[in-house]
C-alpha cells in the first residue's frame, strides 16, 4: 500500500521564528505532539512536544525563545508513492514515529505526514499481518 492512502494531508506548520510558547500553545490546541517547522514555507525542521520539554526546559530556554533554537533540524521524509512497508522499515531504523511526506524526488513539495498511528489505524491485521508486525516492531522501541 502506498503512503498517500494512509498519510495525514499537509498539516499546518509553524514558522521557525515563532516562540516556543506559541508552538506549545498550538500543539496543545490542535491535540498534536509534532509539527513541521518552516522558514517562509520551506521546511527546515520538525518540533515535538518532547523537544520542548527536553531541549527547551532542561536547557533553560524560555517560552520567548525561538522554535529554531530547539527544533530538530534534520527533516526525515518519505515520498507519497513509497510502499508503507519500506516506510515502516525506515521509521524502525531511524527510531521515529512520524515522517514528513513529499510528493516526489523531483519537486519535493510537502504534502503530508505519515505516522505509526496513521498506519495502525488503517492496517487490517488479518489481511496484512506483515505490516501489522512491522508497526508493532516500531512501537516496541518506545516502551
Amino acid at each position: 500500500m502506498q503512503v498517500r492512502k494512509l498519510m495525514s494531508p499537509k498539516p499546518e506548520f509553524i514558522e521557525a521564528s515563532a516562540t516556543i510558547g506559541e508552538a506549545a500553545k498550538r500543539l496543545e490546541q490542535e491535540g498534536r505532539g509534532f509539527t513541521p517547522v518552516a522558514d517562509r514555507e520551506k521546511l527546515v525542521g520538525v518540533l515535538t512536544d518532547r523537544d520542548i520539554a527536553l531541549r527547551g526546559m532542561t536547557n533553560g530556554k524560555s517560552p520567548n525563545d525561538k522554535v529554531s533554537s530547539i527544533m530538530s533540524g534534520k527533516v526525515l521524509y518519505c515520498y507519497e508513492n513509497d510502499d508503507v512497508k519500506d516506510v515502516l522499515q525506515n521509521m524502525f531504523q531511524q527510531s521515529v514515529q512520524r515522517l514528513i511526506v513529499l510528493n516526489n524526488d523531483t519537486n519535493k513539495d510537502f504534502v503530508g505526514v505519515i505516522s505509526l498511528s496513521d498506519i495502525a489505524e488503517k492496517c487490517d491485521a488479518k489481511k496484512d499481518p506483515d505490516t501489522s508486525q512491522r508497526v508493532i516492531n516500531c512501537c516496541q522501541r518506545y516502551h
